[in-house]
Order: structure tokens, then C-alpha cells, then sequence
């Protein structure tokens, strides 16, 4: 496949124009030639230089990440950003990269795949950002406690500390909002929503008393624990469009 061909059809699948005036991330091709026949096309969370090197290491002609390099503009080529460039272009790695299109999309995005791992059926677009979305909200078939949905996040993958809980709302969750990475300024549309608990990634400081005043739970299930799914769904569809994948996994902790 070409590479443009695969740009084009990752931009369709994902709109990733429909997210151009709201991310800071320029997504899309962030580095790439512009003719590259595609074979091989590895996945990541972040483009970095460990996650680069194992796609080099791995052959791939592709690295489709969530987080890229350049987010609203390289005025500098040094230090880091020079290392990461240099090492995609002496190895001949594009670079792809999708960010909020990636969280906000409903069936690929790492909202969904969260929602999807813990049983949150009959859902909506969630998480408004101007004209679009980052998240999903919708119903548990069968209430919850807040335990046993901390026991669902837990088996997340790069997991290594507890997921940390507010469990400020009622004692059955029976409705649930999602936002991945760093999702909780969207605490007060969870609640005019009629969310019982918010899940996301990471929090700030006043989530703490904002959740307790509103009487809704929220669950800190980690940055990187939260973002695996979207590129893992990327890499399925990549797959069915007959390309060998590889996925590098490179948790953070955080």
C-alpha cells in the first residue's frame, strides 16, 4: 500500500479533520516522504525514541502513535525532537500520529475501548470540545459498586500502582462517563449527564472536592493504562486492510 493511500484512509476512518481546531496535536502524517510504499506498520501510545527504535527493530515502514512529537509546531530541530526525527528518517519510519481523534472516536477510540472492558452499554458521544467529542457515556447492564469497577480497571494493561478512587457517588454505579489521559475537567457535564462515576486517566488537585460537592465517583485509572486501546483498534483495522502490524508496548506507570 502507499503511504499516502494509507494517510487518506486513517484520516477518513478516524475524521481526523473534524478535530483540526482543537488539538494541539497535528495529526496525521507528522513525518513521512512523500512517496513510501507501506508493508509493515507498528502502534504505540507515544512516539519516542524507545518506541521508535522498536519499530525500526520491528521493520516496520509505519509507527502509528497516539501522542507524536509535535504538538502546534517545531520552531527548533535540536535536543530531543532532533533525536526522535533523525532517528525516524535514518530508518526510514513514517510517522503517524492521532490524538483527540483517537480518544473521541466511537467505536476505535481509547473511550470506547475502556467503556467496552467495563461492560458500559447504550452509548453516547461524551466529552464536548467545541464541535466535537473525546469520550462515551453510557449505562452498566447490571449496577456496580465502586470496587468492583476499580477491579475491572485494574487488569488494564501497563497498570503497576492502584487506580486511585474518589468515591464520592451512590453506592450502585449504574451509569458511567469516560474520558481518557487527563479527563477530568469533564467532571461537571459527567454530572449534568446523570453519570454516577467518571473514569479517566489522571486528575487535578480540585477534582477531589469538585466530585465530593457534586456527589459523583471518580476512578484514576492512569495516562498511559487508559490510551492503549485506540492504537490497538487502529491496529486491528490495519490488519484487515492486509498490512503487517506489530504493536510496542512501553508503559509508562503514569
Amino acid at each position: 500500500m502507499e503511504l499516502s493511500t494509507l494517510v487518506d484512509r486513517l484520516d477518513e476512518t478516524l475524521s481526523t479533520a473534524a478535530y483540526a481546531d482543537v488539538d494541539a496535536s497535528a495529526n496525521g502524517l507528522q513525518v513521512g516522504p512523500e512517496t513510501k510504499s507501506v508493508e509493515h506498520v507498528a502502534v504505540a501510545v507515544d512516539a519516542a525514541a524507545a518506541t521508535i527504535e522498536a519499530a525500526a527493530d520491528a521493520g516496520a515502514d509505519v509507527l502509528v502513535t497516539h501522542h507524536g512529537i509535535s504538538w502546534g509546531g517545531i520552531d527548533h530541530v535540536t535536543g530531543r525532537a532532533y533525536d526522535r526525527i533523525a532517528a525516524l528518517v535514518e530508518n526510514d519510519v513514517a510517522l503517524y500520529v492521532s490524538h483527540l481523534p483517537l480518544d473521541g472516536h466511537q467505536e476505535l477510540g481509547n473511550a470506547a475501548g475502556v467503556a467496552d472492558a467495563l461492560g458500559v452499554t447504550d452509548r453516547e458521544p461524551f466529552g464536548e470540545l467545541g464541535p466535537v467529542t473525546i469520550g462515551t457515556i453510557g449505562d452498566v447492564s447490571d449496577p456496580v459498586d465502586v470496587g468492583t469497577l476499580t477491579e475491572r480497571l485494574e487488569g488494564f494493561e501497563g497498570r503497576d500502582r492502584d487506580v486511585r478512587t474518589l468515591p464520592f457517588g451512590p453506592d450502585e454505579i449504574g451509569r458511567v462517563a469516560v474520558v481518557t489521559g487527563s479527563g477530568a475537567d469533564w467532571l461537571d457535564e459527567a454530572v449534568e449527564r446523570g453519570a454516577d462515576a467518571l473514569v479517566t486517566g489522571e486528575g487535578k488537585q480540585q477534582v477531589y472536592h469538585e466530585a465530593r460537592e457534586a456527589g459523583i465517583s471518580v476512578l484514576l485509572a492512569g495516562h498511559y493504562a487508559t490510551e492503549t486501546f485506540g492504537v490497538r483498534s487502529v491496529q486491528e483495522r490495519l490488519e484487515e486492510w492486509g498490512l503487517e502490524t506489530t504493536y510496542v508496548s512501553h508503559p509508562t506507570g503514569l
